[in-house]
């Protein structure tokens, strides 16, 4: 029977990408989005590809909804075998005394309590049947704070923290659990970021051939693909000329 992933966030971006390859690698899916009109859209191509695909229309910041659509799942579609917690985004560039305290809430509820929520409801049944793979998506700007970014650099450390913790929780069973960290990265996470300013949003990119989402996309499939002796913890994904979160050498 065909393994199934579950990945939130999937309309865009390193989802999107995570959609597609895990459908070329033969499994089923079932898929989260807020944006019902992408969602089905993609769902609809991944089917005609000969993919089964469950598609749930939801915000991970909303817990009841979220049980909710979980709660839908029948059959063996319960039975989910890998999880991508990649639900999350960046809001402003302010100074942290200077921040938008709505901002603060958006990320610190999808990035830190989205992702809790996913784990709590899922992962139990993965330790009953004692298998399965929880799979978060990270940053490097989990790793140390740059100007602006406090807040959003917080919520990524977050992720690291929880998603060791999850793996000390679980070392007991053979649930593996890994968190990816990309750099630069050219989805549309600039252009939330900036509250759909175009131009501020291109200028990240500028200079830099950045990452693209279907490249993080291979890192996630490789770990989940991994034999199931082997636990990917933890890998860093950069731009050839990215160092780090703030070191970046920009061709003029």
């Amino acid at each position: 029977m065909k393994k199934i992933a579950l990945i939130t966030g999937a309309t865009s971006g390193i989802g999107e990408g995570c959609a597609r390859a895990f459908a070329r690698s033969g499994y089923d899916l079932i898929l989260t989005g807020r944006r019902k009109e992408l969602l089905c859209q993609l769902c609809d191509n991944l089917r005609a590809s000969g993919a089964e695909v469950v598609s749930l229309v939801f915000d991970v910041r909303d817990r009841k909804a979220t049980e909710a659509a979980l709660s839908s799942l029948q059959g063996r579609w319960r039975d989910i075998d890998v999880l991508v917690n990649n639900a999350g985004l960046a809001l402003g560039l302010d100074k942290e005394y200077e921040g938008n305290l709505d901002d603060w809430e958006t990320m610190i509820d999808t990035n830190i309590k989205g992702l809790l929520t996913m784990t709590r409801l899922i992962v139990p049944r993965m330790v009953e049947r004692n298998r399965g793979h929880v799979i978060n998506i990270g940053s490097v700007a989990g790793d140390a704070a740059y100007a602006g970014g406090s807040v959003y650099c917080a919520t990524k450390s977050a992720v690291k923290a929880v998603t060791d913790g999850l793996r000390i929780d679980v070392a007991h069973t053979a649930v593996r659990v890994t968190n990816i960290k990309p750099g630069l990265v050219e989805t549309n996470f600039s252009r939330v970021r900036f509250h759909g300013d175009n131009d501020r949003a291109d200028s990240v990119y500028k200079g830099i051939e950045p990452l693209t989402g279907d490249d993080i996309a291979d890192v996630v499939l490789y770990a989940a693909n991994a034999p199931e002796h082997v636990q990917i913890a933890e890998v860093l994904v950069l731009a050839t000329h990215q160092a780090n979160g703030t070191v970046i050498h920009r061709e003029n």
